[in-house]
């Protein structure tokens, strides 16, 4: 299965199966912001879920200027990656998560390199992103993606340009 994915955008087709990959093989402050709500995958944390996915239906130009996309490998649903406009012109930021059972597969980097892609032809120049050191998983990924990364104040900040030549699929 190594690399190959496909991006979905996430819609009302794909929205459970984002949910049950992430409710078997995620922690929910992994997958989504903090919510008040029991621990765990309650009902209510569930609910907030699907509303927080709604609410980017409208992808880069609706109201949470955020498009995400359902990674698909295997024809399975197996994680989420998305971008954001950033007031930067040109500039989008990215985040992804991968269920449990999907890490360690370069299906995070696939994911990546397909999001470049799309970023490109949505006419950004810039992806950004932000992660921590420990997260070696995430910084793997980036630097796979030619990501220039830099450390402050606690934070890994990763900058990939989309003007020069994008990592091949």
């Amino acid at each position: 299965m190594t690399g190959a994915v496909r991006l979905e955008p996430v819609d009302e087709r794909n929205l459970e199966p984002l949910l049950s990959v992430a409710a078997a093989e995620a922690d929910p402050e992994d997958v989504m912001p903090p919510v008040q709500a029991p621990a765990g995958w309650s009902l209510a944390r569930r609910d907030a879920f699907r509303e927080f996915h709604r609410a980017s239906f409208g992808g880069l130009d609706g109201p949470t200027r955020t498009q995400m996309y359902a990674i698909v490998a295997g024809g399975e649903v197996v994680g989420m990656v998305r971008m954001t406009r950033r007031d930067e012109p040109g500039t989008v930021e990215t985040g992804m998560w991968l269920g449990r059972s999907a890490r360690g597969q370069g299906l995070g980097a696939a994911a990546l390199r397909e999001l470049l892609h799309v970023a490109a032809a949505a006419g950004m120049h810039t992806v950004v992103a932000e992660t921590t050191p420990d997260n070696t998983g995430a910084v793997s990924v980036l630097k796979k993606c030619g990501a220039e990364l830099r450390e402050k104040d606690g934070k890994l900040h990763a900058e990939m340009c989309l003007d020069s030549t994008l990592p091949a699929h």
